[in-house]
């Protein structure tokens, strides 16, 4: 049976890339994804076939991945961050109910909550969620009401594609959202470039980051009401009492 390796590369810096992951694109022999995420790791495993697609062709990109293992090739399938958030691995799985004869090997990595909490401090020690604000396949309406009843429940919140040039407001629109339940003075954060060359944070409040321009290349953090600056870092407390 043949194998495809569906592999998380975190962030995008080769360091912050697990070590199963880098042992998985050593051992392969073509390397599938995005033609971004293809330039991030394209130098440090010269040697390898690689083989991209555009953004919005994900499909194509898994059936190339399978066509290949048909082959006999040992097939990575390579995502940012972790394949299982906000990547390729449930698509693989979708379209291999056409290729029983392959088998998937999903390899984690670091996601954007990850690293950029890292950057931050420590903003999800306590219970948060992720919710991306990208309305390409979930509807806007379901996304408000996501934000809405997080907010409520007074969970930490970090936004994955917060911005686009034909979305320049929803980051704008979600702070709206969130300060219905959410005080003007929690405390957020957000990261540029996590893990890239142009890494950079600022730690603001939410009144502060509703007015605040993000890209598709910032992580947003809003802290739950617990959530507070220490030494210019974002730290939301986990409850223990005697500290």
């Amino acid at each position: 049976m043949s194998t495809i390796y569906v592999v998380g590369i975190g962030p995008g810096a080769y360091e912050k890339m697990t070590i199963e992951a880098a042992e998985a694109l050593r051992s392969c022999d073509v390397i599938v994804g995005y033609t971004v995420y293809i330039d991030l790791v394209k130098d440090h495993f010269p040697g390898k076939e690689f083989m991209t697609t555009p953004m919005r062709k994900e499909v194509d990109r898994c059936v190339l991945a399978f066509e290949e293992a048909k082959k006999g090739k040992i097939v990575a399938m390579i995502c940012s961050g972790d394949a299982g958030v906000y990547g390729m691995s449930g698509l693989m799985y979708e379209v291999g109910v056409n290729y029983p004869e392959v088998e998937l090997k999903i390899i984690p990595g670091v996601t954007a909550a990850m690293g950029g909490g890292a950057v931050l401090g420590a903003p999800l020690i306590h219970d948060f969620c992720l919710i991306s604000l990208s309305d390409l396949l979930t509807p806007w309406e379901k996304i408000e009401k996501r934000l809405l009843l997080a907010s409520e429940a007074d969970l930490s919140i970090v936004l994955y594609n917060p911005s686009s040039k034909k979305r320049h407001d929803y980051l704008q629109k979600a702070c709206d959202l969130m300060l219905q339940h959410k005080s003007p003075e929690t405390v957020c954060g957000l990261v540029e470039n996590i893990g890239r060359e142009g890494e950079a944070y600022k730690v603001m409040t939410l009144k502060e980051l509703r007015d605040t321009e993000v890209d598709m290349f910032t992580t947003v953090f809003i802290g739950n009401s617990q959530t507070r600056e220490i030494s210019g870092k974002m730290v939301t407390p986990r409850g223990y009492k005697n500290v």
